[in-house]
């Protein structure tokens, strides 16, 4: 046994998964600001109140994305523990 060192089978794995984790919270934080920006749409809202309901939406994205990209990440770890 190597004490410790990853294989490069391990390494390749933990690459794909970062990239994959990446690109899963990117598209969820997309979509969810979409999904905001149509909302300010449909309502007609302006001035003021859109900037705060943009605002508001950027930030809940950027939440969503940040807690996928853990999430996804925390059970490829748990999953690499476990020997799956």
């Amino acid at each position: 046994m190597d004490m410790g060192r990853e294989s490069r089978w391990e390494k390749d794995a933990m690459t794909v998964e970062i990239i994959f984790a990446l690109v899963t919270a990117a598209v969820l934080a997309a979509a969810v600001f979409a999904v905001v920006f149509a909302l300010v749409l449909a309502v007609g809202l302006s001035g003021a109140a859109e900037k705060a309901v943009l605002t508001a939406g950027g930030l809940l994205a950027g939440l969503a994305g940040a807690w996928r990209l853990v999430r996804v990440l925390m059970r490829f770890d748990e999953q690499r523990r476990r020997g799956r």
